[in-house]
């Protein structure tokens, strides 16, 4: 209850603000046309501009209307098919969400990470906390393909790589939801970190992997020294894939009971970036494509995202219009 204020008490206290630079930009815009004073028009014209953008912002986050979408978001990545290729392609992938986040401002923070035998990362789990930021994330979930000429192979190869991003609502500070999992249900393996980790590693068992008998469910903690920390994040990671497990399961009952005839594609390609023979990206989903392949790669996944939720805005408004 007391976050629901607060929410709605930040969204009044943004629309009081805009009310407020629009009657003092009308204002000066006025006095400004009658004085005839250019510069204070032009002053007056880019502040009405800017809340433009403003409320433009304003009206785009009322499409973040699901329960958790104002969430912090979890990131899993998994290397899939194509050996040393994907692996690299899975640690592009961490980096590009990193760097996304960190253009945004959000807190990115590294829970796990399996290191490749020869290059890049087997997977990777983030948490990436700041308003909204699963809302947007979400848009990610699926197989993200990569075509380029691999830089691991002699003959300078074409190489097609794949790797499957999931995103899950950061749940863990939510007091509405109830995630507590009894004892009896769990499986605790307690076993010495490997790969990169300072020389601690191979000294102690504060590596940490938890099954969720029930579901079969399994995370694992390792980048921690302390093994009361790495046994906290791996419960975190824990509750979030239970939590989001349920509901897919939710979503596809009720797509049952309306006779939805569409899938739940979790695994469907959603996404490719071209780097050779040509350069760029494609948004299966919306057919957004873009030239700016590194720019993407360097975390500048906005216009994909909103492109993304844009075509979802639109979807529900015909479903709820049918």
């Amino acid at each position: 209850m007391l976050r629901d204020q607060a929410i709605l008490k930040k969204v009044v206290d943004t629309l009081d603000a805009a009310q407020r630079d629009l009657d003092e930009a009308q204002i000066l815009y006025e006095m400004a046309r009658e004085e005839g004073d250019e510069a204070a028009l032009r002053d007056a014209w880019a502040a009405l501009m800017a809340l433009d953008a403003k409320v433009a912002a304003l009206e785009f986050q009322r499409m973040l209307s699901g329960p958790y979408d104002r969430s912090g978001a979890l990131v899993s990545i998994n290397a899939g098919a194509g050996g040393v290729d994907s692996q690299d392609w899975a640690q592009m992938l961490q980096r590009m969400f990193t760097r996304w986040g960190e253009r945004r401002g959000f807190t990115v923070e590294l829970l796990d990470l399996q290191e490749g035998e020869q290059a890049g990362i087997r997977s990777a789990e983030l948490a990436i906390s700041g308003e909204y930021a699963y809302g947007y994330l979400r848009s990610e979930i699926g197989v993200h393909r990569l075509v380029r000429i691999s830089p691991f192979d002699a003959n300078a190869r074409r190489q097609t790589s794949f790797a499957s991003v999931m995103v899950m609502p950061d749940i863990a500070d939510d007091s509405s939801v109830d995630t507590e999992i009894p004892d009896s249900e769990l499986r605790v393996d307690k076993f010495r970190a490997s790969g990169a980790g300072g020389q601690h590693v191979n000294k102690t068992e504060s590596a940490v992997r938890l099954t969720h008998l029930p579901t079969g469910l399994v995370v694992a903690c390792q980048l921690e020294r302390s093994q009361h920390k790495n046994m906290a994040t791996a419960m975190r990671m824990l509750k979030a894939k239970i939590f989001e497990l349920e509901r897919q399961k939710r979503d596809a009952a009720r797509q049952v009971l309306e006779g939805e005839k569409k899938a739940i594609e979790w695994g469907s390609q959603i996404r490719s970036y071209v780097l050779q023979p040509y350069q760029q990206v494609t948004d299966h989903r919306t057919e957004m494509k873009t030239s700016a392949v590194q720019a993407v790669l360097d975390g500048d996944l906005d216009p994909l995202l909103e492109a993304f939720l844009l075509m979802e805005g639109g979807m529900h408004r015909k479903d709820a219009e049918a």
